[in-house]
């Protein structure tokens, strides 16, 4: 199993950085390594939700499905959803291309885009939709809140088994700004460097 070449050598500065995750951070994140160490679960589903599914959903959703890989854990499965759905937004998009991921759109008002991240996996299909949608599980999964706003409109998300509020700030908030690209290369690496974080204190039985 091998990752793309810059996505590989990316991810290698993750360990250097952790150094950058606050403690008070970490804490959220060694919970949902928990959480994958149970070993009285079969399969992990993850879904990453956000209001629109537009930006922070999508990237975790890949970042964690890049990280199953990369450490082997194989009954860990990715999904993302919002409470309303947009598009998956062509500057985040573009700047996990920048990361190193290869995605390829076949363009249209809700593209269906397809991310791969190794040439031995099939790619995510990732596309903007409502957590319930038929794509996402419907039950036994885990809900991660990736904004704020998702966090407090949704105290209940029906199907969930556990829920973790991991919530990061809205690239958005740079959009059309001279600040756009560093603000959305960061978010990038904000959410790979502690998924990574997270996935590296797996403990598997």
């Amino acid at each position: 199993m091998s990752l793309y070449p810059q996505l590989q050598q990316y991810i290698q500065q993750f360990q250097d950085e952790a150094g950058l995750i606050p403690e008070t951070r970490k804490i959220q994140l060694e919970q949902l390594a928990s959480y994958l160490s149970n070993e009285r679960e079969q399969e992990f589903l993850l879904n990453f939700i956000c209001t629109h599914n537009s930006r922070r959903s999508h990237i975790s959703q890949i970042w964690a499905a890049t990280a199953a890989y990369h450490y082997g854990l194989t009954g860990v499965k990715t999904f993302s959803g919002g409470t309303e759905a947009t598009a998956f937004n062509p500057r985040a998009v573009a700047a996990m291309k920048r990361a190193g991921f290869d995605i390829k759109s076949p363009g249209g008002e809700n593209p269906h885009y397809e991310v791969t991240f190794a040439d031995d996996v099939a790619g995510l299909i990732c596309f903007s939709k409502t957590f319930d949608d038929a794509a996402n599980p419907q039950r036994d999964f885990a809900a991660i809140m990736t904004c704020a706003q998702a966090d407090e409109g949704c105290p209940f998300i029906p199907g969930a088994s556990w829920r973790l509020a991991l919530t990061y700030n809205d690239p958005k908030e740079a959009d059309d700004t001279p600040e756009e690209q560093s603000r959305y290369d960061e978010r990038v690496r904000q959410i790979g460097r502690e998924i990574f974080y997270a996935f590296s204190l797996v403990q598997t039985k």
